[in-house]
């Protein structure tokens, strides 16, 4: 270590040079838990699609080979000529931080994941990103590696009106280096949380890895939830006795945001399980939509129980069931 420290110790990382030097600092570790938010971020962006009103399916597939296929029917990524960039908008978004249609005047109202960071991530810490686009009655390709664009985005003649877009990614070795092998049971559960949030939006998971299956034929499951959240308490409660079949639900909008929320009282449950979420991702520190669903619920649950002369204690908000979604 050299004891001068002047301008020349400055370093400054170029293009996605940041995210391969620090891979902790966008996806929280280089382990199980990093490894598996790769998944999420593309398929993120399908459901964000969803949550636009573009995209009705969204297929995640496990391939032999150890990559990720993450393919939806959405309006597919622009690219276009970027007028900043000189790129494709779909180069740009793949190679360059903090570009997406995010922001406040992009394409989305309402969005999860990194905001313009995600994509590019996944990008940088993979062996290799092959990219799909069917849009404008074209079928658009361009392939990556480790963040590299090796290959021009070459587009040809679809017939049809078919949209959306297809990304295959290979988790990079050189990063992940315990393990790139994804755990079905962390992904299956957190697609199907992503289907009880999103109401009628279909989500297709399947696994090709034979090998590890043991088996000749993939694993497949669909979810797909009408019912969205209230499904999903359904499914939370199967194993319990409800105090009320019907389960409660109240829809609502308030300047420009949008509140579900679902609950049902349990009667051989002795803790709440309150599960709240913000643009689809799990709040686990909560939050001030669930301090200010509680105070209400246990506002108006004193309220009924003054008004019908019941004892304050069996107005407390245990024993319940409930699933907030903001």
């Amino acid at each position: 270590m050299t004891t001068n420290y002047g301008a020349d110790q400055i370093q400054v990382l170029e293009g996605l040079e940041p995210v391969r030097k620090r891979p902790g600092m966008y996806i929280g570790s280089t382990g199980p838990r990093g490894l598996h938010h790769l998944v999420y971020e593309v398929v993120d962006n399908s459901v964000d699609e969803a949550l636009a009103g573009y995209c009705k399916h969204i297929q995640v597939s496990l391939n032999a080979d150890g990559s990720v296929t993450v393919t939806d029917d959405g309006r597919g990524i622009p690219t276009g000529i970027h007028s900043r960039t000189g790129k494709s908008a779909l180069e740009t978004v793949m190679t360059v931080l903090h570009a997406g249609g995010k922001f406040g005047d992009g394409g989305y109202k309402v969005s999860g994941g990194l905001h313009g960071v995600g994509i590019s991530v996944v990008n940088a810490l993979s062996e290799y990103v092959e990219v799909t686009v069917w849009r404008e009655k074209k079928i658009h390709k361009q392939r990556f590696e480790r963040g590299i664009p090796v290959t021009e985005l070459v587009a040809e003649p679809h017939s049809g009106d078919r949209t959306g877009t297809s990304i295959t990614f290979l988790p990079d070795a050189q990063i992940f280096i315990t393990d790139t092998q994804f755990d079905y049971a962390t992904l299956s559960n957190r697609l199907r949380e992503l289907a009880y949030l999103n109401a009628g939006v279909q989500i297709t998971f399947t696994d090709y890895r034979l090998d590890l299956l043991k088996s000749n034929e993939p694993r497949i499951e669909t979810y797909h939830y009408a019912g969205g959240i209230r499904e999903y308490i359904e499914y939370m409660n199967k194993d319990k006795q409800p105090l009320h079949e019907e389960i409660i639900f109240m829809q609502g909008e308030s300047k420009n945001v949008q509140v579900e929320v679902a609950l049902q009282w349990c009667v051989d449950a002795y803790t709440d399980n309150l599960l709240g979420f913000a643009n689809n991702i799990r709040t686990i520190d909560g939050g001030t939509h669930l301090d200010g669903l509680k105070a209400v619920l246990t506002r108006t649950m004193n309220s009924i129980a003054r008004k019908r002369k019941k004892s304050k204690r069996a107005t407390t908000t245990s024993q319940a069931k409930i699933s907030a979604k903001v």
